[in-house]
């Protein structure tokens, strides 16, 4: 168990630039009280042990399958055009009925339910400045989302957002919203490159935000009774049918649409939400529940997120169900690594993608061979197959095929795009492609 929970917490290191940032003292502050709150919720559920998920590390004895001719069959992967009660869903009408049957599971067993008592947000601008993006003129606004704590006064949460749009835009323009991770100042993730994507862009005359999700729910267990959900159960543990931190993320992303839809220089009816592994789960949630948003551009999003969860290959329902990656989660989802198995559950990573039918979608993912198999690029390919039926229900084309690309092909003719890039796990090689997608649709 130890090896496991170490290469679990390497891998969160290695996406989660503010756990990176934590002194070792803290680091074990925060997994004593994951581990005490997971210990809770099981509690609740009346599970007593988990079984333990594969390690991400491939030369460790437990390493996680990466080996094809050893994957579980998906014959029976569950429908989403086939209700509960067994009915085919034919039309548009009764897709609308399914969906929310659909979400309804997400909500029980899955992501969690959005309370009803969610604070107001007052939007704030801290200050404007007008400066250069490489040779474009721009103009930044550094945003606060101030939160309503008058219910509990003892936690205060607050929405940080940077909104970036060309400075003489002659309309309201397209905005890409990136759930973006809390750098250490004057810290660069990519270093420098030839044509960031920022650039790219606003070559396009599109703006785009840097949304911070840490900013108001913490990407650990111990900070689950605090940030918004924190604030919502008044400092409270959680309820097992509760909102975990990527639901939360995307209630975030919601807020800053809401914004937008005020903001006289952007377009509201054409933004794109982004996200890069965790924060691509968080990207596939908002598409899935806010139906406002216009396009996904969802970065090897992985086991939680845009892969089919069912495939014994890469990271499992285990390792999210630990006490590492359990946050994200309702408590409900732990019972899918104790009692019950991953093909108890109802729903898979297709249901998911289907959810944001018709609108498109754009499905990224590194080379295997350069960021490994944990996520499952296979596994991502054969959720956008199999939620392309939903598309095409509504007369869009889904993914348009069945045959797993090579790295580098691109797949964009439907409404449901898949491109595996030369790099590892990054969205960085892919933006010229998803921008060429987008162009279709904005």
């Amino acid at each position: 168990m130890k090896t496991i929970l170490t290469s679990i917490i390497v891998l969160i290191s290695f996406c989660s630039p503010s756990f990176a940032q934590f002194s070792q003292t803290k680091m074990d502050s925060i997994n004593r009280l994951n581990t005490d709150d997971h210990q809770l919720m099981m509690r609740k559920l009346g599970i007593n042990t988990l079984r333990p998920g594969p390690s991400g590390n491939p030369t460790d004895p437990n390493a996680a399958n990466s080996d094809e001719s050893k994957v579980s069959d998906l014959r029976n992967l569950p429908d989403p055009l086939i209700f509960q009660d067994g009915r085919k869903v034919s039309t548009r009408e009764q897709w609308q009925e399914r969906r929310k049957e659909i979400l309804e599971v997400f909500n029980r067993e899955m992501y969690g339910k959005l309370p009803e008592n969610i604070p107001a947000v007052n939007w704030k601008v801290i200050s404007e400045e007008d400066t250069l993006i490489g040779d474009f003129p721009v103009k930044v606004k550094e945003l606060l989302g101030v939160v309503n704590n008058s219910s509990h006064p003892e936690i205060e949460v607050n929405i940080k957002m940077t909104l970036t749009t060309p400075l003489n835009a002659e309309k309201a323009i397209p905005v890409v919203l990136k759930f973006d991770w809390n750098w250490p100042a004057g810290f660069s993730p990519q270093g420098k490159t030839q044509n960031p994507w920022q650039e790219q862009l606003l070559a396009k005359n599109w703006g785009y935000a840097s949304l911070i999700p840490t900013s108001y729910q913490a990407d650990n267990g111990a900070g689950l009774r605090e940030g918004i959900i924190g604030l919502v159960n008044k400092g409270e543990p959680r309820k097992v049918d509760d909102w975990g931190a990527l639901r939360a993320w995307a209630w975030g992303a919601t807020k800053a649409l809401d914004y937008f839809e005020k903001d006289q220089d952007v377009n509201s009816s054409k933004v794109a939400i982004e996200g890069l592994s965790r924060y691509g789960k968080a990207a596939m949630v908002t598409m899935a529940y806010d139906d406002r948003f216009a396009i996904g551009f969802i970065g090897s999003a992985g086991a939680g997120g845009t892969k089919i969860l069912r495939r014994n290959f890469g990271e499992q329902v285990e390792n999210l169900a630990s006490s590492a990656e359990y946050h994200w989660f309702a408590p409900n989802f732990i019972k899918y690594a104790g009692p019950l198995t991953v093909d108890d559950l109802p729903v898979d990573a297709h249901h998911l993608i289907a959810l944001a039918a018709p609108r498109p979608v754009f499905i990224s993912t590194g080379d295997p061979a350069v960021e490994g198999n944990w996520v499952d690029a296979r596994g991502m390919f054969l959720a956008a197959v199999n939620a392309s039926p939903v598309y095409e229900l509504l007369n869009e084309k889904g993914l348009g095929t069945t045959n797993f690309p090579d790295v580098g092909q691109f797949l964009s003719d439907g409404k449901i795009a898949f491109r595996i890039h030369e790099g590892g796990h990054t969205v960085e090689p892919n933006w010229p492609y998803f921008i060429q997608f987008a162009e279709r649709f904005f």
